[in-house]
């Protein structure tokens, strides 16, 4: 640690029609015209900062994203007075830090929860890096990443895991023991990084605070999953690639739609608490920066000639779940031929991706069971989970054929 030092530097018809528009756009903001508070240059913290640990992700040929936020105190509220901070970083050849080839400062805010998303470029593609931050006299663990492959480049060989629904109180992440210790190129997360509800007493662990709602709610829930060592090892060993499912926000929701009967300007504020929380504890690019209720999610990595991951977002434009959503028998609108999982935008922009892909390996990044699945064995009984694409037949019909 005290060797760490820094300069101030896819369309066809199928019963349902395809529409197929656009690609969806959504300017990013550029972060530091957000920031109206004095800079602190030389911070004092009442604990460890780098509580929440550290990440990278959005693995590019020349580029990734370095993540960490502040948190002296992760469970209530962070812990950090309301100024700006810069938070120091460096990447280097090696696991001792000590062939730096890129450092910079970048300024942590109260407005994003002190977090920070560096986009570091300049990198060799497909090759391994390591990186470590600095506030004020504070170091954070080393973390290491990887660059993709060039695009089209002869691969022979890409390994990746995918994880999801990682429910705090059902149980230890020792899964994230087991992963950190496989040699991957990446890890994919396909969504349910926390969970909203109260605690449920009976478990192994519990939750932190009852059901949450407000913006302090979800950070506090993103910084007690956080918390775990051994997601934390999972997050400090690879680059990961993330999206959402309901948990993020609430169970079942879809599009502006909650699962309850709750007043929707009400929960339009609540998912924008929810984006902008997720935004603030993962490895993502500026393009995701959140607008309110919006937030840009669907995108596409490259790795050589061997893979290509269309990352999609089932949340947040899809219609409402048919026949009042749940496992039950599927009723008439479970095959409209006008309800989506993805909204058209995202939908054309997959079918155009996929018709252009030049990879031998073509992955979908999605969050619920695709494959039709029959939940009652009896004969003649059929019950299906409609919150799936059971319950969206012409969409996923449609995507089948793509």
């Amino acid at each position: 640690m005290e060797r760490f030092q820094f300069e101030r530097d896819l369309a066809t018809k199928h019963k349902r029609r395809c529409f197929l528009i656009g690609t969806l756009g959504v300017s990013a903001s550029v972060i530091a015209s957000q920031w109206t508070h004095r800079v602190v240059a030389q911070p004092s913290f009442s604990g460890y900062p780098f509580s929440l640990g550290i990440a990278s992700g959005e693995p590019l040929a020349d580029s990734v994203v370095l993540w960490t936020r502040l948190a002296p105190e992760p469970l209530n509220g962070g812990g950090m007075p309301s100024v700006n901070v810069p938070v120091q970083w460096q990447v280097a050849l090696d696991e001792n830090m000590r062939n730096v080839v890129r450092r910079g400062t970048a300024i942590a805010t109260p407005e994003f929860a002190h977090s920070v998303h560096v986009e570091v470029g300049g990198l060799q593609p497909d090759r391994w890096y390591w990186y470590q931050f600095k506030a004020g006299n504070e170091v954070s663990t080393i973390g290491r990443t990887r660059t993709a492959p060039a695009r089209y480049t002869r691969v022979a060989q890409f390994r990746f895991g995918f994880v999801n629904c990682q429910d705090w109180q059902n149980g230890y992440y020792t899964a994230y023991q087991g992963l950190a210790k496989e040699e991957l190129d990446l890890v994919v997360h396909l969504g349910d990084y926390i969970y909203e509800y109260g605690p449920q007493p009976g478990g192994p662990r519990q939750h932190n605070s009852p059901e949450i709602v407000t913006l302090a709610d979800y950070r506090n829930r993103h910084a007690l999953y956080k918390t775990d060592a051994n997601l934390q090892a999972a997050h400090a060993a690879f680059p990961w690639i993330v999206t959402w499912d309901d948990h993020e926000v609430e169970n079942n929701y879809a599009s502006l739609i909650p699962e309850e009967n709750q007043n929707q300007q009400e929960f339009v504020t609540r998912r924008a608490n929810a984006y902008q929380a997720y935004y603030e504890h993962m490895p993502l690019r500026r393009l995701s920066l959140p607008h309110g209720p919006y937030l840009q999610l669907y995108r596409r990595f490259t790795f050589g000639d061997i893979a290509e991951f269309n990352v999609l977002d089932t949340r947040q434009y899809r219609s409402d779940q048919p026949c009042d959503d749940g496992l039950k028998p599927r009723c008439s609108e479970a095959f409209d031929q006008n309800a989506t999982m993805t909204g058209t935008k995202q939908e054309q922009w997959l079918f155009r991706g996929l018709s252009k892909s030049q990879a031998r390996w073509n992955v979908i990044a999605q969050q619920v069971m695709m494959a039709q699945y029959n939940f009652d064995a009896r004969p003649g009984e059929e019950v299906f989970n409609l919150d799936q694409w059971d319950a969206y037949v012409a969409a996923r019909d449609c995507f089948a054929d793509a």
